[in-house]
């Protein structure tokens, strides 16, 4: 069977993308895409331009990557296409150079969750659970909601829930508060998915990141682990009863988060969450379920693996193999952050993984 390589997929347009004109894709000189398990994704991308008309430079004349066109960006390896960003171009930079072919225009942008932080809004959300207040809020923008129910429903003599400011903060405001993370997701081009729940520890990892294993190999440069005993903190979250006035402390449930480790951290901080007087024993079991898993993982990696050897897109907030480097540090590992740097002939990803503590749950790692 052929090689088919690595091959870059650009689709462009103000409202609906439709693949790029050669003129554009054959002008890019290099692409940078970061994916967060936590934050808006973004990229930039950096052309050529050399003036075709003496008026002006044909790129930037063209209007076609002028704020706020959408762009979807795929990488195909081998028969494997994936989605590596759906975003809206919010920013472009113009270099212009004395020397001819050395002109640049640099263009940067934010994955499609932007759409929901544009518009500040005032509402009430009566009697309704939070999951249930997501759904409605992600539904006018187009998104495929992937949303996890919860259960505590407001009473409004108790209390309305409010939103003052922007969708995508008032989203981001209640995922903190059930201790989940939100972002977008998009499987396919022009399928984007929107993501409410807790951080994915599930499923079926992704291809081992190797080292020291001979032609099994695929990292560029050695991992480099970093073991921090002070991430992880406990919070202490105690409520009022509203009749004795008793205080009245909030465990922190166990379990919240599926075992990367064999030997997690011991928590040595502990925190104060501010506020919790006056909340109901529900509303503070889930205060302190995010406070806990906003602390750090104890156990972060870095390292920079090469695609073509890798044979993938490796996708941030899912899991991953680490496997060479000890019984200590391998294993699975949290995708917290991937950068992806591609130029011609040449597609590197640098990542930053994450987990609980040391020590491999299983005795190998599968490839």
């Amino acid at each position: 069977m052929p090689d088919l390589g690595v091959r870059l997929q650009l689709m462009i347009g103000a409202t609906v993308p439709l693949p790029a004109p050669y003129a554009v894709v054959d002008a890019l000189v290099s692409l940078e895409v970061t994916n967060r398990d936590h934050e808006r994704d973004g990229f930039q991308m950096t052309f050529t331009i050399g003036k075709e008309s003496p008026i002006d430079y044909g790129l930037i004349l063209s209007g076609i990557l002028d704020p706020p066109s959408r762009i979807i960006i795929t990488m195909i390896i081998g028969v494997l296409p994936q989605v590596l960003i759906d975003g809206i171009i919010t920013s472009h930079q113009v270099m212009p150079s004395n020397r001819p072919g050395e002109s640049r225009l640099v263009i940067t942008g934010e994955d499609i969750s932007l759409k929901l932080d544009l518009e500040e809004k005032s509402e009430t959300y009566p009697n309704q659970p939070d999951s249930v207040i997501v759904t409605r809020l992600v539904a006018p923008y187009g998104l495929i909601p992937k949303v996890t129910p919860t259960t505590d429903v407001p009473i409004v003599l108790d209390r309305t829930p409010s939103q003052q400011g922007t969708d995508l903060a008032f989203i981001q405001q209640l995922a903190q508060r059930n201790g989940f993370v939100f972002y977008i997701d998009s499987p396919l081009p022009n399928v984007n998915i929107a993501y409410w729940g807790p951080d994915n520890r599930l499923g079926m990892p992704q291809p081992a990141l190797t080292q020291n294993m001979g032609p099994d190999t695929n990292v560029d440069t050695p991992i480099t682990f970093n073991f921090n005993a002070l991430g992880p903190a406990t919070p202490l979250v105690t409520i009022i009863e509203p009749i004795t006035k008793l205080a009245i402390p909030i465990p922190v449930p166990s379990g919240l988060r599926p075992p990367l480790a064999s030997r997690p951290a011991a928590s040595l901080r502990k925190t104060l969450p501010r506020n919790t007087a006056n909340l109901n024993p529900a509303q503070a079991t889930l205060r302190a379920i995010s406070t806990a898993n906003q602390s750090s993982d104890a156990l972060t990696a870095t390292g920079e693996v090469d695609a073509m050897r890798y044979g993938r897109a490796l996708r941030s907030r899912q899991l991953v193999g680490v496997r060479g480097v000890g019984f200590s540090y391998d294993g699975l590992y949290y995708v917290k952050e991937v950068t992806h740097q591609i130029h011609v002939g040449q597609y590197k990803q640098r990542f930053t993984l994450s987990r609980e503590g040391r020590g491999a749950l299983t005795p190998a790692i599968i490839p």
